[in-house]
């Protein structure tokens, strides 16, 4: 999955500047359409590059209107009502930095947490343990434990709403 900030966060050599440039946040796939990019492109929008959906979620990303159309609309519905992407976009980013504390077992899959050795995607009955290539590891959700949230507040209502994140095959593996 890649995605992008609203703009260039590098310079012209290729030097990462700033950590966005504007609140729109989008998560797109990496092929659409044949075209085709230069990465970190001097004047163009800085590429991201997520393990799968549920990260860039909790990187606080939205999918594309244009790329992801059917996921948008997906998103859109379990958002509430028809809200246009900017009133999202806006929601988002004032969510983006707060995180804040919940019960596992009060939280829908898909969420990320912030625990002892790493960030854990809450997923089935269970938490697995991110790296940027795969999830490693999965242990049993203790529902009663609380754990810092990552992933924005909006977002997790969304997933409250029935949107399910897509995620990597290695949690997929990992299934109970």
């Amino acid at each position: 999955m890649m995605g992008n900030r609203g703009g260039a966060l590098h310079n012209s050599e290729r030097e990462i500047v700033r950590s966005y440039k504007s609140r729109r946040w989008i998560a797109c796939v990496l092929e659409f359409k044949g075209r085709r990019r230069v990465v970190m492109a001097e004047r163009r929008y800085t590429e991201l590059f997520f393990l799968d959906e549920a990260v860039a979620f909790a990187a606080g990303h939205r999918p594309c209107a244009e790329c992801r159309r059917e996921r948008f609309n997906a998103f859109k519905a379990a958002w509430g009502g028809a809200p246009f992407a900017d009133e999202m976009d806006l929601a988002l980013h004032a969510a983006r930095k707060a995180t804040y504390e919940a019960r596992l077992g009060s939280l829908p899959d898909g969420c990320f947490v912030e625990m002892n050795d790493g960030a854990y995607l809450v997923w089935d009955s269970g938490l697995l343990l991110w790296t940027p290539e795969e999830y490693t590891k999965r242990v049993r959700r203790p529902n009663d434990l609380t754990a810092r949230v990552l992933t924005p507040k909006p977002i997790v209502e969304c997933f409250r709403h029935g949107y399910r994140p897509d995620i990597h095959g290695s949690g997929d593996i990992m299934a109970p």
